[in-house]
C-alpha cells in the first residue's frame, strides 16, 4: 500500500526512473490527436456532401412575402393559411384592401394559426364564436369557411373601403383591443400585395417534402381545393399575370401539403429545395406544376 500511494503521488523527473515513462504518455498523446484530427476531417468531408447533393439547412422562417421595400417571414402553417385567406378574397371578387384587412385580423387574433380554442368558445384563424353566430365549431375550423365568413361581415360594414386597416378589421371583430390591429398592417399589406399577384415572384418557401401519396391520387384533391379556394384549378391554362401569380402564391404555400415539386409561371420556376424563385425559358403565361411520385 505505500508503494502504490508513492506512486500515485510521485511526480517525475527527468533523471528519475519515472521519467523514462513519461515518453509514453505525450505519444499515446499525439496518436489520440492524430485520431481525432482524422475523425474530425471525416466529418467535414461528410458535411460536404451532405451539403451538396441532401437538402440544404433551413434556418428562419421558412417561408417569405417580399416586396421591393419589405420582407416578411412565416411559417409554413401561416403561410397555409395565408394564402387561403387571400385566395377567397379574391375569389369573392373583393379589392386588395379587404384581403389585407383580413390578414390584419387574422394576425393579431392567432398570428395565423388555426388555434382549436381561446376566449370562451371562440377558436380558428378569426377566433370567432358559434355563440355569436359565426358558425358551427367545424366551419370555424375550416380556413376557407372562416375567412368567407370574416369577408361577409365586413362588406356589411358601411363604408369598410375606405377605412383604415385598424378601424375596419375592428368593425368586424369587435375587440377589446381596438387599435392592436394597427400593428400588424405594414405585414398584412406585403402579403396582401404579395398573395394577391401584385408583385410577381413575390411569396417563397423553403422546406423539405414530407412523403406523399402517388400524383394520380394527389391531383383529384389538389383540384377540388384550388376551385373552393381559387375558384378554379387553372393549371396548364392561359392566365392573366395577376391571377397567374396569385395561384403560383398559393401553390407555394400548400406545397407541403400536396407534394408539389416545382411551380413554374412566365418564365420563373420556384422548387421547395431552392426555396426561390429562378428564371427560366420559355416565359409562359400557363401555371404548371409537377408533384411528387
Amino acid at each position: 500500500m505505500a508503494q502504490t500511494e508513492q506512486r500515485n503521488v510521485h511526480v517525475p523527473t527527468a533523471a528519475g526512473p519515472a521519467a523514462a515513462g513519461t515518453g509514453v504518455r505525450p505519444r499515446r498523446r499525439r496518436r489520440w490527436i492524430l485520431l481525432l484530427g482524422v475523425v474530425v476531417a471525416a466529418l467535414i468531408a461528410v458535411a460536404v456532401v451532405v451539403r451538396s447533393h441532401g437538402p440544404a439547412t433551413i434556418t428562419g422562417p421558412p417561408c417569405h412575402a417580399t416586396t421591393a421595400s419589405a420582407s416578411f417571414g412565416l411559417g409554413l402553417d401561416q403561410a397555409l393559411n395565408a394564402t387561403t385567406i387571400a385566395a377567397v378574397g379574391e375569389r369573392l371578387g373583393l379589392p386588395d384592401h379587404a384581403v389585407t384587412v383580413a390578414l390584419a385580423a387574422a394576425l393579431q387574433e392567432s398570428e395565423l394559426q388555426n388555434l382549436a380554442g381561446g376566449d370562451r368558445d371562440s377558436s380558428g384563424l378569426f377566433q370567432q364564436r358559434p355563440s355569436q353566430g359565426w358558425g358551427t365549431p367545424a366551419e370555424i375550423q375550416t380556413p376557407r369557411i372562416a375567412a368567407q365568413s370574416f369577408y361577409t361581415h365586413l362588406t356589411r360594414v358601411e363604408g369598410w373601403e375606405t377605412m383604415s386597416v385598424t378601424d375596419a378589421a375592428q368593425a368586424v371583430q369587435h375587440s377589446a383591443a381596438p387599435d392592436a390591429y394597427a400593428a400588424w398592417e405594414a405585414e398584412a399589406r406585403v402579403l396582401a400585395e404579395v398573395l394577391t399577384g401584385e408583385v410577381p415572384a413575390g411569396f417563397t418557401c423553403h422546406l423539405r417534402l414530407p412523403a406523399q401519396a402517388a400524383p394520380d391520387a394527389i391531383r383529384p384533391t389538389l383540384t377540388q381545393a384550388m376551385s373552393l379556394e381559387l375558384g378554379s384549378s387553372s393549371l396548364d391554362q392561359p392566365v392573366t399575370t395577376g391571377r397567374g401569380w396569385q395561384i403560383a402564391g398559393w401553390l407555394v404555400g400548400h406545397a407541403a401539403v400536396y407534394g408539389i415539386t416545382s411551380v413554374t409561371f412566365d418564365g420563373q420556376a420556384w422548387t421547395p429545395r431552392s426555396g426561390r424563385w429562378q428564371p427560366v425559358t420559355p416565359a409562359v403565361l400557363r401555371v404548371h406544376i409537377e408533384t411528387r411520385a
